[in-house]
């Protein structure tokens, strides 16, 4: 996979912390477990031993997808966005036709996204649908509870 993933600088900056945080602090913290258990004898029945071996599996892991992505990473800016059509890192609000109330989403890349904060996936759903239009269009999405109708009654880039 040689593609590009579509960022924002806030989701570029967390997964260059939390590469930091495993390679600085959890790295070494299940190195020390691995020595401590191998000293608590027989490595075939240790599930201390078999644990910890577990969680650097799962660390390394996450280090080399870590270093992918970062690799891959495409930033981009919000702010030096000029268009009136909702596009990646756009902050939307929208109008529910159906429940008469409004909903702001940010729509930014997959590692990001977070509903409870607001922020969903370019790639999901509603991320696809929302893609493209503008201020005052009628959006229909297809959800698992049916369909939602929506409109746009705000785009915002920060």
């Amino acid at each position: 996979m040689s593609h590009s993933i579509p960022m924002t600088e806030e989701g570029y900056r967390n997964l260059q912390d939390e590469l930091k945080r495993l390679i600085r602090v959890e790295r070494p913290r299940v190195v020390q477990d691995i020595a401590e258990a191998r000293g608590h004898g027989d490595l075939s029945e240790n599930a201390e031993y078999d644990a910890a071996k577990n969680r650097q599996g799962f660390i390394e892991g996450r280090i080399k997808e870590l270093n992918d992505k970062i690799a891959r990473a495409e930033v981009i800016k919000p702010g030096a966005v000029v268009t009136d059509k909702i596009v990646f890192g756009a902050n939307v609000t929208l109008f529910d036709v159906d429940t008469e109330s409004e909903v702001t989403y940010r729509i930014v890349g997959e590692d990001e996204a977070d509903l409870k904060q607001g922020k969903i996936s370019v790639t999901s759903p509603v991320g696809r649908a929302l893609i493209g239009h503008r201020l005052d269009d009628e959006v229909r999405i297809k959800v698992p509870s049916g369909l939602k109708i929506y409109e746009v009654v705000n785009i915002e880039y920060m």
